[in-house]
């Protein structure tokens, strides 16, 4: 059985849609990967699908979507930097990777977020080895 990994943050605009992107490009069929927010902001932030498609990742297909819309036996759930407001999911194994939230900032902290996104997704899946 894959393992289910959800990355959570309070709208699902910026920061877990990114890193569900870059999780879905590292996951090799071995995970299932999710995003989802607590207060989902019923979009996708412009620059956050602008500043992936900058790397050859495309989020443009992707919704926000709350957490009612993900699964709930989750391996891991990875939260954003979001505090109180994402601890309401429940998983085997929870991490929390303090992430600045860009909206708002303009795209060059959009890029400085998705490259620190892309080194923790990926060091997430060097240690896991699943």
């Amino acid at each position: 059985m894959k393992k289910k990994i959800l990355f959570l943050c309070i709208g699902n605009c910026c920061r877990s849609q990114m890193a569900e992107g870059f999780a879905e490009k590292l996951a090799e069929n071995k995970y299932e990967i999710y995003s989802a927010g607590s207060h989902p902001a019923g979009f996708v932030h412009p620059d956050a699908i602008a500043v992936m498609e900058e790397i050859g990742i495309d989020i443009s297909d992707h919704y926000s979507k709350g957490v009612d819309d993900v699964p709930n036996d989750l391996d891991y759930v990875i939260t954003m930097g979001c505090g109180d407001s994402c601890s309401l999911v429940s998983a085997k194994y929870r991490f929390d990777w303090k992430i600045e939230d860009p909206v708002g900032k303009g795209t060059r902290v959009f890029r400085q977020v998705r490259d620190e996104i892309k080194d923790k997704v990926e060091s997430f899946f060097d240690s896991c080895k699943i």
